[in-house]
């Protein structure tokens, strides 16, 4: 009977041990939904906590507040994680930086805008992210960045006064920010820096005699180490390697007079930098450089490319027509040049002219200038460019596939004569220094008439502006040194219109480099 009582004994103490359990069980777990209920900012935290041993972060900042997940969500997209112990170079995402603790409400006036809107607090730090948040976030990051613009602005609002605070530029993928910035920088502003580091090149097999003043006995050098540098920013160094994988298994070609063809064996010189084989570069129907033929088409092997040039003094039809009795020289400002057939179906085209607009013919304009089958009694040199230029400009509106082919028309470089002209005593050998301002030299008139006419054309065409840092570059010039044996006589012809390689054509091309990298989305860095 004593066992019988001890065992019913306990029995009851154990049936009543449990119902205390089970009970203590159901009021904290019905005390838990209730707390959870009254205060969803603590389920809202659950979702940014951390793993320390994943990652250990001393501190999270958040420059605004949101409400949910989704907010959360899209706040981190833009947001920094710094200072990982664990991994010390790993940066989840792009920096924001607070400039006068204030956000600023705009709204977006393009796609590369984004404005993003929040209101609820949020803990000032966090202790960590699971490696799975942290994977999604960079994935969502990842898919959003292209959309960011140069600046977003967050805006906030706590209790009755309105925070703001406009964020530091972001960078984007595609180099959308910086292109816009390059847009905005005049590279054609600045000034010549002297640079031990130049020329680019030296002996080069591809620069005719006029045009190769060291090997006509030029012995001063600083004319080739002069470096064009734009004051807001900077461009890059010429790079042959670099350019001649722009230009693989495309047509580079130069129109235009012998100031182009001046750029054009520039380029070629600059070019051969990168190739270890000269061999594997040859003019494709066997013609050496020289001022008699004007047509040459260069072909690199290796990069499946051709680097050409074609003369054509004023880009419109040299003709002959029967004025009187005798039939005399006219220009068709009507009519294109008739190679240009030749020019079609290229990807980069240099055009230029202007050069011999200056001669005396073209100047007076007297039984010249020709449209149709009217030869003009006279016509002002200024009205017949124009006309020239228009012809030009329907030409590659109509025969140019912008979607393949990049336009660049290079402006005049200024002549430095100096008691006359080329055939009149004009000079000058004494000059070995750039001139220090250029401030009495006036903007040719054509450089306005092919600007006008490039705003109206409907293909794009990007203007090589040379004019005004060519105009300090005196010195270089071949001058007596065109050719051999030179000729000290005071009398004797100088070439002030032309240029010395290496020299001044080198930095045209390093711009038309920029331009062609600026294309490609490539960031160059602003001063």
């Amino acid at each position: 009977m004593e066992r019988q009582g001890s065992f019913s004994l306990k029995s009851t103490g154990f049936l009543v041990f449990s119902l205390t359990i089970f009970s203590s069980i159901f009021f904290f777990t019905f005390f838990s939904i209730w707390l959870i209920n009254s205060h969803p900012s603590i389920h809202q935290q659950t979702h940014l906590r951390f793993n320390r041993s994943f990652l250990n972060l001393s501190h999270f900042d958040f420059t605004t507040n949101f409400s949910s997940r989704s907010d959360a969500d899209s706040f981190l997209k833009d947001t920094h994680v710094g200072n990982a112990s664990s991994f010390p170079e790993f940066s989840i995402f792009e920096e924001i930086e607070e400039q006068d603790d204030e956000i600023e409400t705009t709204e977006p006036e393009d796609s590369d805008d984004v404005v993003i809107s929040n209101s609820t607090e949020v803990p000032e730090s966090a202790p960590g992210l699971s490696s799975e948040e942290i994977v999604d976030v960079q994935s969502r990051e990842e898919e959003n960045r292209a959309n960011l613009s140069e600046k977003i602005e967050l805006v906030s609002s706590g209790g009755n006064e309105e925070k703001k605070i406009k964020t530091a530029s972001l960078h984007s993928n595609d180099g959308r920010i910086e292109e816009k910035k390059m847009r905005q920088c005049d590279i054609t502003k600045g000034s010549w820096v002297y640079d031990a580091s130049y020329p680019l090149y030296n002996s080069c097999s591809f620069v005719d005699e006029g045009f190769n003043c060291a090997g006509n006995g030029r012995l001063d050098g600083d004319y080739m180490k002069w470096r064009w540098q734009p004051q807001d920013c900077e461009i890059p160094r010429f790079n042959a390697t670099r350019m001649l994988d722009l230009i693989r298994g495309k047509r580079l070609v130069f129109v235009g007079d012998s100031i182009n063809r001046n750029q054009w064996e520039s380029m070629l010189c600059m070019l051969m930098g990168a190739i270890r084989d000269p061999k594997r570069v040859y003019e494709t129907h066997g013609r050496r450089i020289t001022k008699e033929k004007g047509n040459y088409c260069f072909k690199f092997v290796d990069y499946r490319c051709t680097v050409e040039y074609y003369v054509s003094h004023f880009l419109v039809h040299e003709s002959k027509a029967r004025i009187g009795h005798k039939r005399k020289q006219t220009l068709r400002i009507d009519a294109m040049d008739h190679g240009s057939s030749r020019w079609r179906g290229a990807d980069i085209l240099i055009f230029n002219t202007a050069h011999w607009w200056s001669h005396s013919k073209t100047k007076a304009g007297i039984n010249y200038y020709q449209e149709g089958n009217q030869v003009h009694p006279q016509l002002d040199v200024s009205t017949a460019f124009r006309r020239a230029l228009l012809t030009w400009a329907s030409w590659v509106d109509k025969l140019i596939n912008p979607r393949k082919t990049h336009v660049f028309f290079r402006n005049s470089a200024p002549s430095h004569f100096s008691g006359g002209q080329w055939n009149s005593g004009g000079h000058c050998r004494e000059a070995t220094w750039p001139l220090n301002d250029t401030s009495s030299m006036s903007y040719p008139e054509k450089n306005k008439i092919v600007e006008d006419i490039i705003a109206q054309m409907k293909t794009p065409v990007t203007l090589l502006n040379v004019t005004g840092l060519s105009a300090y570059r005196i010195d270089g010039h071949p001058s007596i040194y065109g050719k051999k044996p030179v000729d000290l006589r005071s009398s004797s012809i100088q070439d002030c219109s032309h240029w010395c390689l290496p020299g001044v054509p080198d930095t045209w091309n390093e711009l038309l480099y920029f331009h062609l990298q600026s294309k490609q989305g490539n960031r160059f860095h602003i001063r």
